[in-house]
């Protein structure tokens, strides 16, 4: 059986069916081919190559071209010849490629016509023009010749030697270790391959990957089977070994993992025949315990950057090779920036390195630093030290940061000098015109991103928006983005909210003034009397403190820096109130426990802590909603968590005793969590029966219901300057509800199923939904009128949250995406699986915290590089919360869930972990804690609230306020 055999049988069966749709992405709609306009394609290309091409030995035929609706068709053409298809990228190095199409001793090459010009003057001395080329619709078929042809990828000869005298080797050790089969597969047989790739291999030198038929169909037959395919399985006719270093298959204990399989064989570089059955190492070290296996790492240097596999050892050759390079090492750092460290036979310029590097590297294996040093360092062992090189990073960062720009006119020069060296232009080269776009300068999305890094670094500090700008705008245009943000207002002395605000050819008002423009307040003037004051506490560290400040007064404490009390969400953290909160009375400071270094510096050791249930609360079905929190200001034994389940039961608990003050059945499930109102006086609440339910906060009596046209599972968003509550519904439409006259505001379609929550900002006034349909909306919160919206591509569980100058949220796809309040797309970090988490903010504005179905817990910067990650025992859906050790006042921790009901306990500058427990079910809900006491839902129908204990030495100490 061979993979166009199985078009061929698909096609027989669903001829006039949609076989490939192809989408530009590019606002236009997708392209569909039927099976038949596949198949008649690919034979009319079939019976082309069999005109023209006269095979000796392996049937190979390259194809130079992009994604386009005509690639399925394309491959299948050449696998019907029958022929191996090879395909070779028209973005990589010319070098890179030429050594892969020597290697396979490629004869022939088919080329989309819209490149033959690029394909001509990269590989020109390769054509052969003794023979006339020849034309298929929009290919162009050329004949390659070897001779006398010199291919250079900077790979010195003992290295290729070394591997063509130990492929003998190789291939005995990667044999089986059980009984050897007299049976070979060979790679000359005409139905044999079915594709040829090149990878970079465990020893970081390219090798050449031919792909039997045999080998890949079982993965197609497998999925047809089984569906859906489990995971850590292997797939059908796959055999998975773990040897130790001796080669001999263990059971348990530390080892390699070898792949193959009696047909589950491919044939690396000059291999004619390969025995059935053989095993090949894959560089992926486990441990085998109670018969299942761990991954613990590879045995060489691979990572992911850009969404692609690149050995870091290859980097590493290349550099070396270059002549004027005497020594290198490469270091994958806090694993988001690749620095390449150069030791030299002379003075070089940097612009020179990367120009070399360029044209032997993929764009995604290009370093983003090079440091230039004396010499490298090295452990007592002999091998490079990375720890002495992160160092030397550090301060040759540091070091650069301390330059500053004397004026606008450095700016515009060291931009002309940083434009010049990422396009790898000549210094010497003619000055550059002011409209000059940086992607026809020969510029693409990865050197983009190297200016924008190149950029911030030279100017000190992070540049909203630039990335955009330097996609679509001319250098003059960069130029005076980049000044909106160094050199603006430079003698004024501006406050925080002031500091992101940007220049808009569209500002309002509100933008200018940095005053919101909201309609006046909803609630009634004769209110008054019976507003509280409280603090309200929702996942994800969103804390509200409403009516506060006289009594914070009272009680001795600093009210707010802001002149009003109506903070929203990160805004309350860096109160001082909070800090150290005020309402509870006093805890007792222990003795923090100190450790002393080399260099004599105090160092605080952190001290573990342990779990204790306080209190457990059944409410008849599972508990995925997250707990609101809300402690009245002068009443600190009346606080309350608001909290619904799958009952239909929403209930009120009191926080310290576990006593249920009130409960009240609702028309369905719940799974929206609770929201407060403006006064305090309320609770608002959505139901799977389409319902926003209003209740009294102190009875749980109905006040007032509100009817969407489906299930409404999101959470409300309350406005602190107008009352106004604001949540989404299954019926794809966004609500602005006044619940004191019990009406709705506003009501605005959004184009997609809405499950997340609503975020609100205040400066400016922006309200921001998500859909499942991938959409982020931006919308005038007093209106409803849309602001921007920007399509995500992928489904958005994860609810949006805001800072004063971004917006993050988390996507179906795996990655956490960052806009600027103008829906500028800033960045983008990938996670391995998809986000339902949604983010927080510490308090600082600098970090932001979420969870993956891949089982980590992450930290970003708010440049969107990684921190730290931390791995869970399972999914991540639920949002962290960061909160302060009351046992250390100046350590920040999170505390996150994973789907099996784990609690984690991280040090949140670190991601060390400090405690872990475990609940009896699984967990969907969001921690919430205040002061020692963590409260949370869980799905064996309970809601908890747990103490977090100090443990100091063999004594628990509880950090509870007394």
């Amino acid at each position: 059986m061979t993979l166009q055999e199985l078009v061929h049988q698909a096609a027989s069966l669903y001829s006039d069916k949609i076989a490939v749709c192809f989408d530009e992405c590019n606002n236009q709609p997708p392209v569909y081919y039927t099976y038949k306009t596949v198949i008649n394609a690919a034979s009319a290309l079939s019976n082309f190559l069999l005109l023209h091409c006269d095979f000796q030995g392996v049937r190979e035929i390259g194809l130079y071209c992009h994604p386009t609706i005509n690639l399925p068709s394309w491959i299948l053409g050449i696998l019907q010849v029958p022929a191996a298809y090879a395909p070779v990228d028209p973005d990589s190095p010319p070098a890179l490629s030429i050594h892969f199409m020597k290697k396979c001793n490629l004869k022939y090459i088919l080329v989309e016509k819209v490149h033959i010009s690029k394909f001509k003057s990269s590989y020109e001395a390769l054509l052969n023009y003794d023979m006339l080329t020849v034309e298929h619709n929009d290919l162009v078929l050329f004949r390659l010749h070897w001779k006398n042809v010199e291919v250079s990828l900077v790979l010195n000869d003992r290295k290729e030697k070394y591997e063509k005298g130990t492929m003998t080797k190789s291939m005995h050790s990667e044999s089986s270790s059980e009984e050897k089969s007299e049976e070979h597969m060979d790679v000359r047989l005409k139905h044999c391959l079915a594709y040829v790739l090149h990878t970079s291999g465990t020893t970081g030198i390219p090798k050449i990957v031919r792909v039997p038929h045999a080998c890949i169909v079982p993965n197609i037959q497998h999925f047809r089977c089984e569906l859906p395919v489990q995971l850590g399985f292997p797939l059908l006719g796959t055999v998975v070994e773990v040897r130790d270093t001796n080669g001999f298959t263990i059971q348990e204990g530390n080892g390699q993992v070898f792949l193959g399989g009696r047909n589950r064989v491919c044939f690396l570089d000059g291999e004619m025949t390969v025995p059935l059955g053989t095993m090949r190492a894959t560089g992926d070290f486990v441990t085998i315990k109670d018969g299942e296996i761990f991954f613990l790492g590879r045995k060489d240097s691979q990572i992911k950057r850009h969404g692609k596999r690149l050995n870091i050892e290859l980097v590493r050759q290349i550099a070396e090779g270059l002549q004027q390079v005497e020594s290198c090492a490469v270091t994958w750092y806090n694993q988001e920036k690749l620095i390449l460290f150069m030791v030299t036979k002379n003075d070089l310029v940097k612009d020179y390195i990367f120009e070399e590097l360029q044209k032997h590297l993929p764009s995604h294996a290009i370093p983003d630093e090079l440091v230039l040093i004396n010499s490298l360092p090295f452990t007592s062992h002999g091998k490079i030290d990375v720890s002495e090189l992160n160092k030397i990073y550090l301060n040759y960062r540091d070091l650069r940061s301390e330059c500053k720009l004397s004026g606008k006119e450095e700016l515009w020069e060291k931009l002309h000098h940083l434009w010049k060296s990422v396009l790898s232009l000549s210094e010497d080269a003619l000055k550059i015109p002011d409209e000059s776009l940086f992607l026809n300068s020969g510029g693409d999305s990865l050197k983009s991103i190297r200016l924008l890094n190149e950029i911030e670094n030279l100017v000190g500090t992070s540049v909203p928006g630039l990335l955009e700008i330097i996609l679509s705008s001319s250098i003059l245009e960069i130029y005076n983005h980049i000044l909106q943000t160094v050199f603006s207002n430079k003698d004024l002395t501006l406050s925080k909210n002031q500091a992101m605000k940007r220049k808009f050819s569209d500002a309002t008002q509100e933008e200018t003034s940095g005053k919101s423009l909201h309609q006046e307040t909803v609630m009634p003037l004769d209110c008054d009397n019976e507003i509280n004051a409280f603090i309200a506490l929702s996942r994800g560290n969103q804390i509200l403190s409403l009516n506060t400040d006289r009594y914070l007064t009272k009680l001795g404490h600093c009210p707010s820096t802001y002149s009003s009390d109506l903070n929203s969400q990160t805004d309350i953290e860096n109160r001082e109130s909070l800090s150290t909160p005020p309402l509870i009375g006093k805890s007792e400071d222990p003795s923090c426990v100190v450790e002393v270094s080399e260099e004599d510096t105090p160092v605080i050791r952190a001290e573990k802590m342990e779990f204790r249930v306080r209190w457990r609360s059944d409410t008849g079905k599972c508990v995925d909603a997250s707990p609101l929190l809300v402690i009245p200001a002068l009443d600190k034994s009346s606080a309350t968590v608001y909290i619904g389940s799958h009952s239909h039961r929403m209930i009120a608990v009191d926080l310290y005793s576990g006593k249920v003050k009130w409960e009240q059945i609702l028309g369905d499930r719940i799974e929206s969590s609770a929201c407060v109102s403006k006064c305090g006086n309320f609770i608002v609440v959505g139901c799977y029966n389409g319902l926003v339910y209003v209740l009294k906060s102190n009875s749980g009596e109905k006040y007032w219901m509100f009817s969407t046209e489906d299930a409404v599972k999101t959470s409300a968003t309350m406005d602190p300057t107008t009352g106004l509550l604001y949540i989404g519904s299954h019926d794809q439409h966004a609500y602005a509800l006044d619940i004191y006259k019990k009406k709705c505001v506003w009501k605005l379609k959004c184009g997609g199923t809405i499950f997340s929550s609503p975020c609100l900002s205040l400066i400016p006034s922006h309200l921001y939904f998500a859909t499942l349909g991938g959409l982020l909306l931006a919308i005038n919160p007093a209106t409803g009128d849309r602001v921007w919206k920007h399509s995500c591509g992928k489904p958005l569980f994860s609810s949006p949250r805001c800072c004063l100058q971004y917006i993050f949220i988390g996507c179906v796809d795996g990655n956490l995406l960052c806009f600027t309040h103008f829906g500028e797309q800033v960045w983008q970090f990938s996670t391995n699986e998809p986000i339902f988490s949604s983010p927080c903010t510490s308090a600082s504005e600098q970090e932001i915290f979420f969870g993956s179905h891949d089982c980590f817990i992450y930290c970003c910067s708010m440049k969107g590089h990684l921190r730290w990650k931390f791995e869970t025992t399972a999914r991540v859906y639920s949002t962290p919360f960061v909160f302060r050790n009351h046992n250390h006042n100046s350590e920040m921790l999170l505390a996150a869930a994973s789907t099996d009901g784990k609690l984690w306990i991280l040090e949140s500058k670190n991601g060390q972990l400090q405690s872990v427990y475990e609940l009896p079910g699984e967990v969907f809900s969001s921690p919430v804690v205040w002061e020692s006491m963590l409260i949370i839902g869980c799905r064996n129908n309970y809601v908890y609230c747990l103490d977090l204990l100090g443990n100091k030495g063999n004594e628990v100490q509880s950090l509870e306020y007394t």
